[in-house]
């Protein structure tokens, strides 16, 4: 009797040439980064995330009448030891399109080189490998560090060279090697449960308005990510660098 795998699972377990490139390039990433800590590097994880406003103001996105709600994007960088004293920076994404933020990595190089020395800079890499044709990458093709633009902060390794540190860039399909994705999971949590107590309501003659303390509501939930929550989360990316390191090298 013959059995046929279920199409999802076929998608599931399919492989090919393409994916054992991205694996080198995950195992390179993490010797690189391997090699600078035992040189003394502290590692530093720089990122961002959205931020829309329907997730603060709790309005519904099925309703009919709900109309596009602005983006905010929130910068900040976390270690071992907790957030990074820097800081954050929340820009409107709107407002991007037409201003550049300038200055802002050099002024964060500057502060991590103040507080920890030199450090190894993570960064998470946009799908640029991904996106090109399969039969334009070749085996031997190595991943350098290059410019790397977030929505609001342009990250160079000339200027990270010049305080001391390194620019590293994460292979995008191995995002989860990077523990601010459970840092901003933790922050959008809060938000989602405590808005509320952020919200203050007056009601006059005709119209009633909300106010919402936007900026504490932000600050309230990057510090629930406490340094012991920051140390878990690392020593789980550890153990999946020591996997792939065991599995794959």
């Amino acid at each position: 009797m013959l059995y046929f795998a279920n199409p999802l699972l076929r998608h599931i377990i399919h492989r090919n040439h393409f994916d054992s490139i991205v694996k080198k390039q995950c195992i390179q990433y993490i010797k690189s980064l391997r090699s600078l800590q035992s040189d003394g590097f502290k590692t530093i994880f720089l990122g961002e995330t959205d931020i829309p406003e329907h997730l603060v103001t709790g309005e519904n996105v099925g309703d009919e009448n709900f109309t596009r709600n602005p983006i905010w994007s929130v910068v900040h960088a976390g270690s071992s030891q907790g957030w990074v004293p820097w800081k954050y920076r929340m820009f409107l994404r709107d407002e991007l399109c037409t201003r550049q933020e300038e200055g802002l990595f050099l002024e964060f190089c500057n502060v991590v080189k103040k507080n920890y020395g030199k450090c190894v800079i993570v960064v998470r890499e946009k799908k640029q490998v991904n996106d090109r044709k399969q039969d334009e990458v070749t085996e031997n093709k190595e991943v350098q560090p290059s410019v790397i633009d977030l929505t609001s902060i342009s990250c160079c390794p000339k200027i990270a060279k010049a305080s001391g540190h390194e620019l590293l860039p994460l292979p995008s399909p191995y995002n989860y090697l990077n523990p601010l994705d459970s840092a901003w999971s933790s922050l959008k949590w809060f938000i989602i449960n405590n808005r509320k107590e952020f919200c203050l309501r007056s009601i006059d003659n005709i119209y009633s308005y909300q106010y919402i303390l936007f900026s504490d509501l932000i600050g309230k939930g990057i510090e629930r990510m406490t340094p012991s929550k920051w140390k878990t989360v690392i020593n789980k990316v550890r153990r999946w660098e020591n996997y792939y390191l065991g599995k794959c090298s």
